[in-house]
Parts: C-alpha cells; structure tokens; sequence
C-alpha cells in the first residue's frame, strides 16, 4: 500500500508532555496522565506555527520536513517472475 497525500504542507504543534506514557495494567491500552498529548494543532506556514508558539513564551523546535521517495509499484509486480542470475 500507498500512502496517501492528505494534509500535505500542513504544520503541526505537538506538545511535549511532561509525563512518560505507560501501558494500562487492565486494558492493555497506553496511558498518560497529561491530556495535552492528545492535542495536535494544525498551521498552513512555518511562520504561522513559531509565532503561535513564540507569543505564549514556549520553547520549540521546527523540524525540517522529510523527503519523500515514492517507488511506483503495481498489484502484478508482486507476481512477476524474475529469473535467477546464473552466478559464474
């Protein structure tokens, strides 16, 4: 699977929460005792997003974006045969 390009070209804030996730001993699920971990708020420029966080005084860290590398694949790729190379 591929994929998709949604939200492309968005930023994100994500608070950094004080206290370490732990899995729940009951429900298995993994837990914080910090609601913050669950807010992500969406920016549309770089500028939008440091000047969010610069007029409320927090500390931030912008990280570059990642290069993405897409290898076209089709469904019969999977099946196609691929001689061996005859090792001399």
């Amino acid at each position: 699977m591929q994929s998709g390009r949604g939200r492309v070209g968005k930023w994100v804030l994500e608070y950094e929460t004080p206290t370490a996730r732990a899995p729940d001993s009951l429900m298995g699920w993994t837990s914080s005792g910090d609601t913050l971990n669950q807010v992500r708020l969406f920016f549309s420029s770089t500028d939008e997003a440091v000047a969010f966080a610069g007029r409320r005084g927090w500390d931030f860290i912008v990280m570059a974006p990642h290069d993405r590398k897409v290898t076209s694949r089709n469904y019969v790729d999977n099946f196609r045969y691929i001689p061996p190379q005859e090792s001399v």
